[in-house]
């Protein structure tokens, strides 16, 4: 099974300037329950933004760069390289998550069995990154569970799963 991950405004914004636009502790706490023991896949840009490899996941990095190397992730240069590597039995996991950027995700689309996305109910007028369009078509919302804001999350947000329709 092939996951996005993502968290968006309104406007399906999801950064700006190389970070996230939408960073607030209940959507990481989701994020780490969900992706932990599984394959994660993710763009250049998303891992140095990040920073270092995410523990208790097996991190593949997609880059054009032939001479990329880094320590602690594999690192490919597609999306089908991506997927192979996170299918081998070392990988442990039938569930495997696309956690960004924008391009993986636009890509990757095409492709994924479900999405896992925090909706959060503002906009951030600057953003410059932006997740696909969930058509709901394509889409089925199967569960849809939404939060009111607190001190440590000020914005009211959903959790939000959706799976394709086949």
């Amino acid at each position: 099974m092939i996951s996005l991950i993502a968290a968006i405004g309104k406007n399906n914004e999801l950064g700006k300037g190389n970070d996230l636009v939408w960073k607030f502790p209940a959507d990481q706490k989701f994020f780490r329950e969900k992706t932990s023991g599984h394959p994660i896949i993710m763009g250049r840009k998303t891992f140095e933004s990040i920073g270092k490899p995410l523990p208790k996941r097996k991190n593949i990095i997609i880059t054009r760069d032939k001479n990329y190397l880094r320590h602690g992730v594999d690192v490919v240069h597609s999306l089908k390289e991506a997927l192979s590597s996170a299918r081998t039995p070392l990988a442990g996991s039938e569930e495997i998550f696309i956690i960004g950027g924008s391009e993986i995700f636009k890509e990757a689309m095409e492709i994924a069995d479900r999405l896992y996305i925090t909706h959060f109910a503002a906009e951030d007028k600057k953003a410059d990154v932006f997740f696909p369009e969930i058509i709901p078509i394509v889409w089925n919302e199967v569960s849809h569970k939404e939060f009111k804001p607190d001190k440590e999350n000020p914005i009211p947000y959903t959790f939000s799963v959706y799976e394709r329709f086949f």
